[in-house]
Order: structure tokens, then C-alpha cells, then sequence
């Protein structure tokens, strides 16, 4: 856990080992994952695990701002703060034999979940177009229910424009992810100090949880383009669709539920019913029920750190308050959570991670 929270950077404003001039930059937006693997951060076989093999067309380098762009500049390869995290794992329950197989699970293997995106990069994208959508509402004369909510007709330059940022910016965070990885593989090369096939450690899975994509779906009997915005879900395709690897395309896609720190985390696989009922979602994660004000206030005097210790959990985190945050209070029961999608059919359970280590952000 030691070398993990040494080798990569953590924490609001953190920054990484990579240091990008312009060009280099723009290549990573254009190119996602494939930027980061092409640089020496992982194998090439990693990128068929990725949605959308790591790298989402479209993306225009030339619509993001010198902000966005600065911002993104050191924090390539950071895990940055909040929810995210990197956490050591072990299955310690397999629900179905044949998916866990073929995912390459087994009871008592040791995992490694990541979870982070593409940190102040891309918040400063969506805060640079919150504007132009504001305006946009304005200008299209557009009535929402909601003043949180922001939207430009589909064929305007405004919506085309924010799909092409956006799309950099997902390929920023699948590049960031991609950087994470082959850190970590690295750290546990060097603290065990065996050869990396010896090891074994190969990527899962890499799916987003905030993205619009242009997809194909049956509405009212008829098949239509979509534009399907998941934010806070994540892809549950069924077995046989275009979009899987190989690899899965026999068992569907493989699913990843992030509890909180001191439960658990799922692995689930996507289905026919996600398809039908949910656009080929399901929920990103545990989701919370305490405010972040709420949990600091609620840990008031606690030591969140040795509460987990006695748990067997060792955490490293970049400041007390964050632990107090991600408590496991704040959240619903991942249990509870991950019963109800199966129960739905929209995913289906596969195998149980327990937490034996986190690095918070």
C-alpha cells in the first residue's frame, strides 16, 4: 500500500510523473489509450478490454480551452480526490462459475480496482459548455423543468461541439486509467518481485460512468440512434453484441459495481432485459446517503482510519477528511444495491471483491 500511494499521485489538485507539452496532448485526446500504450503504460491486448477499445472517434482537440488544457497538463496518471480510488481486492465469492472463468476469476484471487476519469480536465470541459448550453437554452427557446439541467438541440453547433470536447475528455480519463494500471502492475512487480507473467496481472475491464454515446436501440418495436447519456450508470451490453470484444461477446459485458471502501465491490455481466428496459445500463455504484458535510460531521471524533484497521483494511489517503467523506455510512449497502439489478435482470452477479487495501484520493 506503501508504494502504491507513493507511485501514484493522489488528492485535490495532485499531480503525476507525466509532464505533456501541447502536442503530446493532443495526441492523447485524440487518441485515448491507445496514447498511453503506444508511450510504453501497458500491452497492447489491454486495449481490446476497454470500451470502445480505449479511444471514442470524434474528438476535436481545437474546441478545448487553454484552462481545460492547463489543467489536464500535470494531472495525466493522477487519481485526484472524492470517490475515487485504487483498491487491492480479493474475490471472496463466486456467483456464477462459468462467467467468472471466462472473465479469468477464481474464490481468493487477489484484484486490483481503479477508479477515477479525467480529473480537472474534464471538469473544466463540462464547465467551459455548462456556459454555452446556458445560452443555447436561451437561444433555441427551450423550457426546462430544471435550472440544474442544460441541453442544445442534437444538429446544433453547440451540442456538436460539446459531443467532440466531451469525447477528448473521455479519452483523457481512458489514458489516465491506462497510466494507473501499468503503475500499479508495477509496484506489485517490484514488492513481489516477479517476472509479469508470473504475476498475471491482465485487465478485466475499463468502462465509463459519465458519457454520451450515439447508439442503436429498439423503441416501440423500431430501431432508432440514440444519443445515451450515462451519468453515474455504466454499459450493461448482453452477449452477442457489436460492441463487446471478442473475448466476451459469448457471456456479455463485464460490469463493475464499486461499493464503498469498507464492503465490497461486484462484478456482474450485462443482459437482453439491460437492453430492452434500461438503453443497456445499469448503476455505476453504491451511491450515497450522506452529503459529504453530513459524513465529516458524523465522524466528528472517530478514528476512520483505525476503524477500518480493525476491519483488516489498510487505507492511505491524502488527508483525514477525505476518509471521513468516503466512511461506509455515507453509502447505501453495495449488497443491497447490487441485489436489486440482479433481481431486475438488468446485470447479473459473477463474483464478490472484499477491500484489503484502498489508496483515496
Amino acid at each position: 500500500m506503501e508504494v502504491l500511494h507513493s507511485e501514484i499521485p493522489s488528492g485535490v489538485g495532485s499531480k503525476g510523473k507525466i509532464r505533456l507539452g501541447p502536442e503530446s496532448e493532443r495526441k492523447l485526446l485524440l487518441k485515448g489509450a491507445r496514447w498511453a500504450v503506444e508511450e510504453g503504460y501497458g500491452d497492447i491486448s489491454d486495449l481490446e478490454r476497454i470500451e470502445s477499445g480505449g479511444c471514442i472517434e470524434g474528438a476535436n482537440p481545437d474546441l478545448i480551452s487553454q484552462k481545460a488544457y492547463e489543467r489536464g497538463r500535470a494531472q495525466q496518471g493522477t487519481l485526484g480526490s472524492g470517490n475515487h480510488f485504487l483498491e487491492i481486492q480479493y474475490v471472496d465469492e463466486i456467483y456464477d462459475e462459468k462467467s467468472a472463468n471466462a472473465l479469468g476469476l477464481f474464490e481468493g484471487q487477489v484484484t486490483v480496482m481503479i477508479h477515477t476519469g479525467s480529473r480537472g480536465f474534464g471538469h473544466q470541459v463540462c464547465t467551459d459548455f455548462l456556459e454555452v448550453m446556458e445560452r443555447a437554452v436561451k437561444k433555441y427557446n427551450i423550457e426546462l423543468p430544471d435550472k440544474e439541467l442544460a441541453c442544445a438541440p442534437f444538429n446544433s453547433s453547440e451540442a456538436q461541439d460539446y459531443l467532440a470536447a466531451m469525447r477528448a475528455a473521455a479519452n483523457y480519463a481512458w489514458a489516465n486509467r491506462q497510466c494507473i494500471m501499468h503503475w500499479t502492475r508495477e509496484a506489485f512487480l517490484r514488492v513481489f518481485m516477479a517476472a509479469p507473467k508470473e504475476l498475471g496481472m491482465s485487465l478485466i475491464y475499463d468502462v465509463a460512468h459519465n458519457i454520451a454515446k450515439i447508439e442503436e436501440h429498439v423503441v416501440h418495436g423500431k430501431k432508432m440512434k440514440l444519443i445515451v447519456h450515462r451519468k453515474g450508470a455504466t454499459r450493461a451490453f448482453p452477449p452477442g453484441h457489436l460492441e463487446l470484444p471478442d473475448i466476451y461477446k459469448h457471456i456479455g459485458q463485464p460490469v463493475l459495481i464499486p461499493g464503498d471502501m469498507g464492503r465490497a465491490s461486484v462484478v456482474l455481466i450485462g443482459t437482453e432485459k439491460a437492453m430492452s428496459e434500461t438503453f443497456g445500463s445499469t448503476c455505476h455504484g453504491a451511491g450515497r446517503v450522506m452529503s459529504r458535510h453530513q459524513a465529516i460531521r458524523q465522524a466528528k471524533g472517530r478514528s476512520i482510519y483505525r476503524e477500518m484497521e480493525d476491519k483488516g483494511i489498510i487505507v492511505r489517503s491524502a488527508g483525514r477528511e477525505t476518509l471521513a467523506e468516503e466512511m461506509s455510512e455515507a453509502y447505501k449497502d453495495i449488497a443491497n444495491v447490487v441485489d436489486v439489478v440482479h433481481n431486475a435482470g438488468i446485470s447479473k452477479k459473477v463474483a464478490r471483491l472484499r477491500p484489503m487495501g484502498v489508496v483515496k484520493g
